[in-house]
């Protein structure tokens, strides 16, 4: 079982930036395949952010960030990065690491329920 664990939250004035890290533990040769980030605010769905493959490093974008946030990962550390720029107020939520074992692309990498491994969630506040 993959585990995830976010990190690097925090409040950020509108234009700033941050970045978020997630350590992933118990993986195997073939898990994960995936490693995206989502983001929920309050009273709103869970919503995809950012997705990257483990290996090939092919990165999928949802259309709001896409010339500002940035998704890596670091095989030797184990760690997917999302760094984020130009925030906005809209960009708070609470931030989730997800891992899938199967392989996605644009949209695909989405839905939620194809995700078998959730972290606990790292918050973002982004003040005007």
């Amino acid at each position: 079982q993959v585990q995830l664990v976010e990190s690097g939250g925090g409040l950020v004035q509108a234009g700033g930036s941050l970045r978020l890290s997630c350590a992933v533990s118990g993986r195997t040769f073939s898990n994960p395949v995936i490693v995206s980030w989502f983001r929920q605010a309050p009273g709103l769905e869970r919503e995809f952010v950012a997705a990257i493959g483990w290996a090939s490093a092919n990165t999928y974008y949802t259309d709001s960030v896409k010339s500002r946030f940035t998704i890596s990962r670091d095989n030797a550390k184990n760690t997917v990065y999302l760094q984020m720029s130009s925030l906005q107020p809209v960009d708070t939520a609470l931030y989730y690491c997800a891992s899938r074992d199967s392989y996605c692309s644009g949209n695909r990498c989405s839905v939620v329920d194809e995700y078998g491994s959730w972290g606990q969630g790292t918050q973002v506040t982004v003040s005007s």
